[in-house]
């Protein structure tokens, strides 16, 4: 009886009529490891791999500060597997002149975040995720998106009760103040004085149109990283069961599985200074240098082509108080004003993995940099192009409502769009502007995009919305930029990017995929940002281990696509 279930359960499965097959295909091959072709043979009937389990727990980023790790379990051929993990970037929108306080309530934020992230992870996004397979990114998201709003949800209702409990309280306070308060005393009006007629003259009053006041910033759930974790480690997880790199997952999942037959690098914005905007230096207008490398040039040799300008300017910054000589050229000429000035100090690495110093001006700045290509042969604006991020937010006086851009030196709006104007007539080796305003100056951002639109790429980082928001609004917030730097961060998840994209892509925006401030050692970032076809990638320095795996990875994957013979 036994034998005979066995042999119908067996035939019910087709598994004689397989195995026949199996044997009779691999005879020819006579493979040195029998049983090991085999089991690849029937593996392919067996059941898609699906989640068993995640897994979150409290780990650290590239500069200290706790994150979110997710850890993804499948069930594989009857047995729990660990698949992957995915380790979150962590983004703070607190300012570089933050007081001491607020800095305080910023890692206090933080840690509950990351507390209340691992509990999402562990107690319901498990449960809710079980028996789904990896591979399906869209469903997967579109429960952790439901999830989201739900917990949005609760938080209002929360908010609301407390509210009206307050507003509860306050009144019972007033109707007890009502009751012990004694009656107030009748005291006569003063006289009202009448105007005095026929005065000499009349003060003409000239309307002075304000500032747009800052928006606030986006609020950001407790908990959320929990989503864009679960989303990434869900699409290594896809990949990995695949058997393809994340890069030409990601790619399938934005060109609805077809194939890309090549794709292209995106070029790399390589932060060669920090320039501190609180030092005692007083250039304030600019926060970053980048290096752009030519696009004639294999990302390798773009990478080792920066690396030898910032050995030249580490050198140069190690010589403190030594009087820096030349010519600074400009507008593509060859002749330049003679320019001296005292060399700034070299005062460590960024946590961006860049050189940090301070600068006087502007001028010194880009003379300093343009002596040390043409110490190695190399000339600004041929062998390599410079990206300023301004971060034009942080150098606004909302007292005197103009930007600060040297200490003591203010200009308008207006007149920040003319100065950037004839910025980029005089160095066109300039060849992007990050955050050149805030966000609330709209009509200045018309301004600067019709004047310089053609001539250098206008980016929006902190002046660009949250993608959340972009997402739901279906437009970027200033329509005239040249395009956004995208984070991702809290709970943006990779099919939120794929949509995002697409939309940047038909409003013929470029996209930048950006690496946030508390960057860690997940390398992801690098392979969506080939998946999802970025013009740019922004990940800092070529100095700590976080942003350097980044850049390694980048030259793995050029090797892999040129090896397939898939590189654009």
């Amino acid at each position: 009886r036994l034998r005979r279930e066995a042999a119908e359960y067996y035939r019910g499965h087709r598994v004689p009529e397989r195995m026949e097959e199996a044997l009779n295909a691999l005879f020819p091959l006579c493979p040195e490891d029998l049983y090991g072709e085999l089991a690849n043979y029937l593996s392919k009937f067996s059941k898609a791999p699906v989640i068993c389990r995640l897994v979150g727990r409290k780990v650290f980023d590239g500069v200290g500060q706790p994150t979110l790790e997710v850890e993804i379990y499948c069930t594989v051929k009857n047995w729990e597997k660990r698949i992957c993990s995915a380790v979150m970037a962590t983004h703070s929108q607190k300012t570089e002149n933050a007081l001491p306080e607020t800095i305080e309530a910023d890692a206090k934020e933080r840690n509950v975040s990351v507390h209340t992230a691992v509990q999402w992870v562990n107690e319901s996004l498990s449960s809710i995720l079980r028996d789904l397979e990896p591979t399906d990114q869209c469903q997967a998201d579109k429960m952790l998106g439901e999830y989201f709003a739900n917990k949005v949800e609760e938080k209002k209702e929360i908010e609301k009760q407390e509210e009206e409990g307050q507003e509860g309280e306050e009144k019972k306070e007033e109707e007890e103040a009502a009751k012990v308060a004694p009656a107030p005393a009748f005291r006569p009006s003063a006289p009202t004085s009448k105007p005095k007629k026929g005065g000499k003259g009349k003060k003409v009053l000239v309307e002075v149109n304000p500032i747009p006041p800052a928006e606030p910033a986006e609020p950001v759930l407790c908990g959320s990283l929990a989503i864009g974790g679960t989303s990434l480690a869900i699409a290594k997880a896809g990949a990995s069961i695949l058997h393809i790199p994340l890069y030409l997952h990601t790619a399938l999942l934005k060109h609805n599985q077809e194939s890309p037959k090549e794709m292209t690098l995106p070029l790399p914005m390589v932060t060669l200074l920090n320039c501190e905007k609180n030092s005692p230096t007083k250039l304030k207008l600019v926060k970053e240098v980048m290096l752009i490398p030519p696009v004639d040039l294999s990302f390798k040799q773009g990478i080792e082509r920066v690396l030898d300008i910032q050995k030249e300017m580490t050198r140069l910054l190690e010589c403190p108080g030594k009087t820096v000589q030349g010519k600074l050229c400009s507008s593509n000429s060859k002749k330049g004003k003679a320019q001296k000035a005292l060399a700034p100090t070299l005062k460590g690495i960024s946590r961006l993995g860049c050189l940090t110093t301070g600068y006087d001006s502007l001028e010194q700045l880009l003379l300093q940099i343009q002596i040390a290509c043409n110490n190695i042969g190399l000339e600004l604006g041929t062998d390599m192009y410079l990206a300023l991020n301004c971060a034009a937010h942080e150098l606004m006086d909302y007292g005197k409502e103009k930007y600060e851009i040297l200490t003591g030196t203010f200009k308008s709006p207006d007149e920040m769009v003319a100065m950037y104007v004839e910025m980029i007539d005089k160095f066109p080796f300039i060849i992007a502007l990050i955050d050149p305003l805030r966000k609330e100056d709209r009509e200045q951002w018309s301004s600067i995009c019709c004047a310089l639109g053609s001539k250098c790429y206008l980016i929006a980082e902190d002046a660009a919305m949250q993608i959340s928001k972009l997402k739901s609004d279906q437009n970027i917030n200033i329509a005239m930029c040249s395009g956004v730097v995208l984070k991702y961060i809290n709970q943006t998840k990779v099919s939120d990017l794929i949509e995002l994209t697409g939309i940047l892509d038909g409003q013929r925006h470029i996209t930048i995929l950006g690496s946030p401030d508390g960057e860690s050692p997940d390398e992801s970032l690098v392979d969506l940002a080939v998946g999802l076809g970025a013009r740019f990638l922004k990940l800092g320095g070529l100095s700590r281990g976080e942003r350097v795996a980044k850049y390694n990875r980048l030259l793995a994957i050029e090797e892999e696509l040129a090896a397939n013979g898939a590189l654009r």
